[in-house]
């Protein structure tokens, strides 16, 4: 497993931009669709715990050197130590919880919490958050980033609800410091009938579309 420092996963997401996120009832679909997503050039993948399997699929993707693997779903301490263990080198939470974070920090992997408020936001990052996950989604994203980020430029805020392949690259240029893909990547019909052709074209033209956007110098 390539050893990474914090500094440098973080310095790695605000390069890599985009995250596959997947959440699936059954271990071998979303080990298949992920896999397609990395066939369509996906590098930043996240397993939800809420996924049976979620610690051996992070195991097996985390082997891979050129994969950033984090954990999603992340609610306890107990569950972002194994995740870590396991190779997540990045926790998400929809929740800001103060031990996730301490803990992910103890065991050098960046933590993003979920905040939806500019309040929640400043309170996540003054506790050392990483990023900040948006969560939910907002009207308008990239209408809701650029107002936050407006009087709190010092924020690293990381949407993955509501961004979809119409809207992340307004999402990005509005200032965010990267955005996850869920059913707008992963959706629910292809993996019911397995049909990973179709999410590993999808994720294609998502990375096609991210070349279009200067790359932000990460603050």
């Amino acid at each position: 497993m390539h050893e990474y420092s914090r500094e440098s996963i973080v310095e790695e997401i605000q390069r890599r931009r985009i995250s596959a996120i997947i959440r699936s009832d059954d271990e071998n679909v979303a080990a298949d669709a992920m896999r397609a997503a990395i066939g369509g050039g996906f590098r930043m993948v996240e397993f939800t715990l809420t996924t049976p399997g979620a610690l051996r699929l992070i195991g097996e993707f985390a082997r891979d050197p050129q994969l950033l693997v984090g954990a999603g779903t992340v609610l306890t301490v107990d569950q972002a130590r194994r995740a870590i263990a396991a190779g997540a080198r990045f926790v998400v939470s929809p929740i800001c919880d103060p031990q996730i974070i301490a803990a992910a920090h103890e065991l050098g992997a960046v933590s993003i919490p979920g905040t939806f408020t500019p309040t929640e936001m400043m309170h996540a990052h003054r506790l050392g958050a990483d990023f900040v996950k948006l969560f939910p989604a907002p009207a308008n994203v990239a209408d809701y980033v650029r107002a936050v980020l407006g009087p709190l430029p010092q924020l690293r805020i990381f949407p993955t609800a509501g961004v979809t392949l119409d809207s992340f690259v307004e999402v990005l240029r509005a200032g965010a410091a990267g955005v996850g893909f869920v059913r707008s990547l992963f959706d629910p019909e292809d993996l019911a009938r397995r049909d990973f052709k179709s999410i590993e074209r999808r994720a294609a033209q998502i990375v096609e579309r991210l070349r279009s956007i200067p790359q932000a110098s990460g603050g």
